[in-house]
């Protein structure tokens, strides 16, 4: 059986967990946190969660792991049968990681765990979150998907991502970073009702307390 490793609270195992769901696939959880221990890094060579241990050996690095559940897993398909259109959802994909959730991920000290960001990094991350929703905006369909009318991985990372962006950049600089994309916000209000992020979303939220005050007693 499938193993996911991770732990609740970080988006990008529920990224995964939430694509395992989705398609139906028996799995089980070993609830880690990434570290620099010997051990852990045989499984994950940057230290990081999610990993995903199958039969084979494990596999790190979260569009990866995505890629791999799609290719072997049957269930419901997070990713078009067309070429085209399959590399449209990895653009979109892409672009929110790179766009969204690593500009936001730059403030997250500040934001979620008491510490302080130097200013300069909070004014690129305001710049770049501006402009990764702009990106969205101009390439997204939101239809009612990101990609169209079926849910992908393009969703996956939106979902997981948008809100740590949103409270960056609600916290810090004072936007509504979807003002200008009520799509976006009818789109998070439909997937709040899907039975598995609800799951989800519950299981971070019985970790997120002892989560956040760890983190603050290591700063």
């Amino acid at each position: 059986m499938i193993k996911l490793h991770g732990f609740a609270v970080s988006n990008y195992f529920n990224m995964v967990k939430l694509a395992l769901l989705e398609k139906g696939v028996d799995f089980e959880i070993n609830t880690v946190h990434g570290s620099q221990d010997e051990a852990f890094l045989a499984i994950s060579p940057r230290g990081k969660v999610p990993v995903l241990e199958t039969d084979k050996g494990f596999l790190n690095e979260t569009n990866v792991i995505l890629e791999y559940i799609e290719e072997t897993q049957g269930g419901k398909a997070l990713l078009p049968s067309d070429p085209y259109e399959r590399g449209y959802v990895r653009a979109l994909t892409k672009e929110i990681e790179l766009y969204i959730e690593l500009p936001a991920r730059s403030c997250y000290m500040e934001v979620f765990f008491g510490g302080k960001v130097d200013d300069a990094v909070k004014e690129k991350a305001k710049a770049d979150l501006l402009a990764g929703v702009a990106t969205l905006k101009r390439h997204a369909k939101f239809a009612p998907y990101v990609a169209g009318s079926e849910m992908t991985i393009a969703d996956l990372m939106f979902l997981f991502s948008i809100d740590l962006a949103s409270a960056v950049a609600g916290k810090l600089f004072g936007i509504d970073l979807l003002a200008d994309l009520p799509e976006a916000k009818a789109l998070l209000a439909e997937l709040a009702k899907n039975a598995n992020v609800q799951q989800v979303e519950a299981d971070k939220n019985a970790e997120m307390a002892a989560f956040i005050a760890a983190a603050k007693a290591r700063k």
